[in-house]
């Protein structure tokens, strides 16, 4: 990683708010908070609420389930934007190495990020910075097309998934454990995931960053601001349609885990009306509020932080936590319970806090 201490220019102050507030909900996770708040809210009133923090077992959505989408989406906005900038002062073939030593150490990092969790050294591709890896390179490798080859292309991807899963198993494609995927996760790992995941979730969800960037270039665009949010709430609207037809119909069931078609177009369509939101609030109107930038700090070193919460911060600021909020809250007679989720909280502002002090000395890592 190198440090950048230069002024970020050119950037969508809500692209930095939506991806920060994403990567404050993974570091929640990672401090513990959805766990904790879930057994807080089991069997009263905030249940329901405390699911929405899960993945769904398998048929459905939940909004949790919309996190990865986000993450890879926004990654494909910013494309266009840090390409610009970067080819301002060097050359095609400096960025193209730049973007194949970026994917590769993405790839490192999601492989050696599995070894943490593990407490071993293992050899597993389920990790959303693997599966990043591969979406940034077919979505880079694609974006200097027209915009409706890129989305053709999106499309050929979506289909091919279709036609993979079915020719493996015509009768029963989106089987837990007995898929396309799975098969495929057999050749690559010699293992098959527990939860329903598999490597080859990057093909359909690399429509996600394709869209991403083909967003980054309309904002890029001279287009007025108001033909710009038309475009992305129609495609928005078509994406969910035509998702929640293939679900409906039962076509093709919505299964994050396995990233099938449906859940592919739905979770699409909720990202691109997201950022729609985002761009119309903070950027056509002007709205840039102190309180966003709780936000939008976490977003200017998002990896990082991310890589952070998902080791020191899991391997030690829990337990850390604890010395202060059980030491505290404990002779209070509080319940374990609640005790847990406000230490999740105190973790949580913890590593905003870390994000926060980076940016207001103008420190960014990069990869």
């Amino acid at each position: 990683m190198a440090v950048s201490t230069e002024k970020l220019s050119n950037r969508l102050f809500s692209l930095d708010v939506f991806r920060g507030l994403t990567m404050f909900l993974l570091i929640a996770e990672a401090a513990g908070f959805h766990h904790n708040f879930y057994d807080f809210a089991e069997h009263t009133f905030l249940e329901p609420v405390a699911l929405q923090l899960h993945h769904h077992p398998w048929h459905g959505l939940r909004f949790w389930d919309l996190i990865q989408p986000f993450f890879m989406f926004i990654v494909g906005v910013a494309m266009p934007f840090s390409l610009r900038k970067r080819l301002a002062t060097s050359s095609k073939s400096q960025v193209n190495k730049h973007i194949l030593k970026r994917c590769l150490l993405l790839f490192a990092f999601g492989v050696l990020l599995h070894c943490v969790y593990s407490h071993e050294l293992v050899w597993e591709l389920w990790n959303v910075l693997v599966q990043l890896a591969f979406t940034i390179l077919i979505a880079y490798a694609i974006m200097n097309l027209p915009h409706k080859y890129q989305l053709l292309i999106s499309l050929g991807l979506l289909i091919l998934t279709e036609v993979l899963y079915r020719m493996y198993d015509f009768q029963d494609p989106y089987n837990n454990g007995a898929s396309f995927g799975s098969y495929m996760d057999m050749l690559l790992m010699g293992k098959i995931n527990n939860g329903g995941w598999v490597t080859i979730n990057f093909m359909p969800t690399a429509a996600h960053t394709i869209w991403g960037v083909v967003c980054g270039q309309v904002l890029l665009s001279k287009r007025a601001e108001k033909e710009k949010l038309k475009m992305f709430v129609i495609g928005g609207f078509i994406l969910l349609l035509s998702g929640y037809f293939l679900d409906l119909t039962g076509i093709t069931p919505i299964v994050k885990r396995i990233a099938t078609t449906s859940f592919t177009l739905v979770s699409g369509g909720f990202t691109l009306l997201a950022l729609t939101l985002f761009y119309w609030y903070i950027d056509v109107r002007n709205n840039r509020k102190k309180w966003l930038q709780v936000f939008s700090v976490v977003g200017t070193n998002s990896i990082f932080i991310y890589l952070f919460s998902e080791t020191v911060g899991i391997q030690w600021f829990r337990g850390f936590g604890l010395i202060f909020t059980k030491g505290i809250f404990g002779p209070l007679n509080i319940s374990e319970d609640l005790i847990l989720v406000l230490n999740s909280l105190f973790v949580l502002f913890i590593f905003w806090y870390i994000t926060y002090f980076l940016d207001k000395h103008k420190i960014y890592f990069k990869i």
